[in-house]
């Protein structure tokens, strides 16, 4: 008993130490820049929420992976726009009709749902295969409104730090026909990892 005691106590100690409960948001020190077709979005991560969606979507980053990739999908409720949706492989080179299914090699991410964490404005959420909480990779969603609907279903790992004016943009854009799909391509050029500190120095 002495020693579950005092195992509770560090966590308790742990969590005060990052912020007063292990259950509020806890951002770190890097941020992820999308350099889009229609500008700039900078993402704050929340290791704390979804640590391993968090280290996911850095590593992609990092290896170039969502480099070409396109904001293949508006998704709207009536016509109001709810989220935009990328970070498909398929949309680089592939069949549009392909676009939002990903490739079966990639690796998989197990659900972090969060129960504080809430689908409001700005938040940014991994994507999965409906019927299988386990199925994240790359494909990720940013909220223009709050969804309540999605909380418990889709794990949170970031939020948009800057740029929400451009999102905006891209969940108004013209689709094509009855797809979700822009009529005119929303580019991902480029998506870095880079410390608060310099990002900064790049305004």
């Amino acid at each position: 008993m002495k020693i579950k005691t005092a195992l509770l106590c560090v966590a308790f100690f742990v969590c005060a130490l990052v912020g007063g409960s292990c259950n509020k948001p806890v951002t770190d020190d890097e941020v992820a820049v999308l350099e889009t077709t229609y500008g700039r979005i900078v993402i704050e991560f929340l290791p704390n929420i979804a640590p391993k969606h968090t280290a996911n979507f850095k590593e992609l980053a990092r290896d170039g992976f969502y480099d070409g990739t396109r904001f293949h999908r508006i998704v709207a409720d009536k016509g109001k726009p709810m989220a935009i949706q990328g970070g498909d492989p398929n949309t680089i080179a592939g069949d549009p009709a392909t676009w939002g299914q990903g490739q079966r090699d990639q690796k998989t991410v197990p659900a972090e749902f969060s129960t504080t964490m809430k689908h409001e404005r700005g938040i940014v959420s991994a994507a999965r295969k409906s019927g299988d909480n386990n199925s994240a990779t790359s494909q990720f969603f940013i909220c223009t409104a709050a969804q309540p609907g999605f909380d418990g279903q889709y794990s949170i790992f970031g939020r948009v730090l800057e740029g929400m004016n451009v999102v905006d943009t891209i969940a108004r854009a013209p689709i094509l026909g009855k797809t979700e799909r822009p009529v005119d391509p929303v580019v991902v050029n480029r998506v870095y990892i880079i410390k608060r500190a310099e990002l900064k120095k790049e305004q």
